[in-house]
């Protein structure tokens, strides 16, 4: 009997905050494994619904739970606006925020630049709780569920990746890195995987904050690796895309950037063969998930910062040349652009056949 627990824990992890049907994107890439995905499908041809413009500049992501989109700007107002285009409410941080906010239950938590991660009311848009790191917060927040216990994992320019009580914003535990932590950790199969700075992924187990294994990739990680099944997928700062076995710590495939050489700063989209992922090079590159060997590649005029989305039949990505793109999944052929007129580094969120998007001078975009 003194296994039951133990037992019990591991049938009753719930790694992932999912989606709510085809309702909710509530955190940054839709899932907590960071791939990308989105199960139904897009329109051919989308129309621009509406545009709410913030006034301030945003690097930030949307995500949406119960009819409101959330995000952030770069004046450090958390914005709450409805599916149909009207603002509910804003919430002012007084400092900067980057990142997609997460949506857990009735909270909204989101980081930013003075490294306050921050759980505000969704409905009401009043302050529930603060947790203080020792630097900015450039990276979105991820959540981990096991039976009654839960846990928010955020990393900071402080050296560490946070796990915070999204009761209380209490700690819970924290993991010492050897540099900054800049992107969002993937959560799947009862371990957070994050990168960083130092030039290593980690992995972690979320009920204890034990580090379990460490893998020397040697280049900086600025972004976050997408997970599925057994892989992670991630680019590092010099354009080198890898896919990583963290069942058995072996790299299984590594493509070098070549004479394209740009910065890995998006996450990739990963589907059942396929891994899809831009450059700083211009290119959006498409890999065949078991060998990594190139099936397509799509240039653009600008550098991708932004994260693809991919479906089963089309991949939906934004570009730094101000264009949004939606190609044919199979051939990598342009099906579909709109020209916003200024450069995106945000990722989409996708719900019931529809997308939203943040343009760098603050609008928030609505297709369908």
């Amino acid at each position: 009997m003194k296994f039951l627990p133990i037992l019990l824990s591991i049938l009753c992890f719930v790694p992932i905050y999912s989606q709510s049907g085809d309702t909710d994107w509530p955190l940054f890439r839709g899932k907590a494994d960071l791939a990308g995905r989105y199960d139904s499908e897009l329109p051919a041809t989308p129309k621009l619904l509406w545009s709410v413009t913030t006034g301030a500049r945003t690097k930030s992501s949307p995500v949406i739970s119960d009819g409101t989109v959330f995000f952030g700007n770069d004046k450090g107002t958390l914005i709450a606006v409805t599916t149909e285009g009207k603002i509910k409410w804003k919430f002012e941080s007084g400092s900067a925020i980057e990142a997609a906010p997460l949506v857990f239950g009735n909270k909204v938590i989101v980081g930013s630049s003075d490294g306050i991660l921050r759980a505000v009311d969704k409905f009401s848009g009043k302050l529930i709780w603060t947790y203080t790191t020792e630097n900015q917060i450039a990276g979105s927040a991820n959540v981990w569920v096991a039976g009654n216990s839960a846990g928010i994992v955020v990393g900071s320019y402080d050296y560490y990746l946070h796990c915070i009580d999204p009761r209380t914003g209490k700690s819970l535990w924290k993991i010492e890195t050897e540099n900054y932590v800049n992107g969002t950790p993937a959560i799947l199969n009862s371990k957070i995987v994050f990168g960083g700075c130092d030039g290593m992924i980690r992995i972690v187990d979320p009920l204890n904050g034990k580090q379990k294994d460490t893998i020397n990739i040697g280049v900086y990680i600025a972004a976050s690796p997408a997970l599925s099944g057994d892989m992670a997928y991630f680019g590092d700062y010099d354009g080198t895309k890898y896919c990583l076995n963290i069942k058995s710590k072996k790299i299984v495939w590594e493509i070098s950037a070549g004479n394209e050489s740009g910065a890995i700063l998006g996450i990739p989209a990963v589907g059942k063969n396929l891994v899809i992922i831009g450059s700083e090079d211009k290119n959006l590159y498409c890999y065949q998930a078991p060998d990594g060997k190139l099936f397509w590649k799509f240039r653009t005029n600008g550098r991708i910062i932004g994260s693809p989305i991919i479906t089963a039949t089309k991949v939906l990505f934004p570009g730094m040349d101000g264009n949004i793109y939606i190609l044919d999944l199979t051939a990598g052929k342009k099906l579909w652009s709109f020209n916003a007129g200024t450069p995106i580094s945000s990722s989409p969120a996708v719900i019931e056949g529809k997308f939203y998007i943040l343009t760098e001078d603050g609008r928030l975009l609505a297709f369908g």
